[in-house]
């Protein structure tokens, strides 16, 4: 049996919740996949990513898969000299700081004064805004810890555990996992999310957000809308069978 936390963007008190509830009605030692994007859009990423790295440091088996959020700040913090903030998989155009992508409240959660949402928008978009730019990423230098940015550096693009394999976005369909590729494995949508064809072992995943768990025969998605103020889903599977872990106790998520 394994355990799986779908999205988290930034939500703290989520975070802890779905914890409590692998304690307490998860499966004794079972290891914990948690399916990426830890930051952006909720209040406090920050704090989530310091719980996160302090799960192995007390012992815990735990498992961090990269999102395609957590690729948008790596990026910024690896750039930091050239102020990269746009991502080549977002067909719109926006810059990781953009509002609607929830950049700017992730440098906030460290500390970081941010511009109006207004001048996030325009930032690495449009020219004349290379001052607030520049503060932007001297704030973060200073202010995003290195035991963070080694964190996002360490996270897996996948993890396979038997009869399932665990990845951010998806899988292209009929390609061997060895040969997927990363912008697949952390922005799929179509046409992974529609394709009935057995992959093999079952996909969890998360990305694409749902109102509640979601089983599809081939595919399990745990993205429950924390990105959108909604709960954050911990969950146990065994096989190709999976459990909403709740206060209730465990509740099937059925195809």
């Amino acid at each position: 049996m394994i355990h799986a936390v779908g999205d988290l963007h930034g939500q703290i008190g989520e975070l802890e919740r779905a914890l409590a509830l692998i304690d307490a009605m998860g499966e004794a030692g079972a290891p914990v996949v948690f399916l990426g994007d830890y930051t952006d859009r909720g209040p406090d990423s920050r704090a989530v990513i310091e719980r996160l790295i302090a799960g192995p440091e007390a012992g815990r088996d735990w498992i961090f898969l990269r999102g395609n959020h957590d690729r948008m700040f790596l990026r910024f913090l690896r750039f930091l000299r050239d102020g990269t903030v746009a991502d080549p998989a977002i067909r719109s155009g926006k810059t990781w700081l953009h509002p609607a992508l929830g950049g700017g409240r992730t440098l906030a959660a460290y500390g970081v004064r941010v511009p109006g949402d207004e001048v996030l928008s325009r930032l690495g978009q449009e020219p004349g805004h290379d001052a607030d730019l520049a503060r932007l990423l001297d704030a973060a230098r200073d202010r995003v810890p290195a035991a963070h940015r080694a964190f996002l550096e360490g996270t897996r693009m996948f993890h396979e555990a038997g009869d399932q394999v665990f990845v951010h976005a998806g899988l292209r369909p009929g390609v061997p996992l060895d040969e997927q590729v990363e912008d697949d494995l952390l922005w799929i949508r179509e046409p992974f999310l529609f394709d009935p064809r057995d992959h093999g072992p079952l996909v969890v995943h998360g990305h694409t957000a749902v109102d509640a768990p979601e089983h599809r025969d081939n595919r399990l998605n745990l993205d429950s809308g924390a990105g959108f103020g909604r709960p954050v889903t911990a969950a146990l599977i065994d096989g190709r069978a999976a459990w909403c872990l709740t206060d209730a106790g465990r509740a099937p998520i059925l195809p």
